[in-house]
């Protein structure tokens, strides 16, 4: 497990022990509602948890697609190998396309929406510079 996600499950995991401490230290008036309010925060956050990484995959995959049609119209008649990097540090929204007739370039793009799609970086062979490249683009991303 990501450390990322190992510090998120025990802040949520302590605010959840904060509200239950509270809940049962509070007249016995407001205990139940105070019980009411920590089950619900844990099962939204559990909730958040278990369909955070199906809501990424669907974005991903909604992105995927819109950087392929971007592709072949900017580049019609040429082959790509389109992946993302794996991992909880890396922004899933940056995919990295290798083309056939240049495999040893990484070309890294920025899907924002299906009309604000830049490259935002490079992996070159060797000593290379990322406009010696064919599919180097001069657009910044905004």
């Amino acid at each position: 497990m990501h450390p990322i996600t190992v510090i998120e499950i025990i802040v949520s995991c302590g605010i959840i022990i904060l509200f239950l401490f509270v809940s049962f230290t509070i007249p016995h008036v407001y205990r139940k509602s105070g019980m009411l309010i920590t089950v619900s925060l844990t099962v939204t956050i559990l909730g958040f948890f278990a369909l955070r990484p199906f809501w990424i995959d669907y974005q991903v995959a909604v992105k995927k697609e819109a950087l392929n049609d971007y592709l072949k119209e900017t580049y019609p008649g040429e082959e790509w190998v389109m992946n993302r990097p794996q991992g909880r540090q890396y922004n899933p929204y940056h995919l990295d396309v290798r083309y056939k007739n240049e495999a040893q370039w990484i070309y890294t793009y920025s899907v924002v929406n299906p009309r604000n799609i830049c490259q935002s970086g490079w992996a070159t062979p060797d000593t290379q510079v990322p406009s010696n490249g064919r599919h180097y683009e001069k657009k910044h991303c905004d």
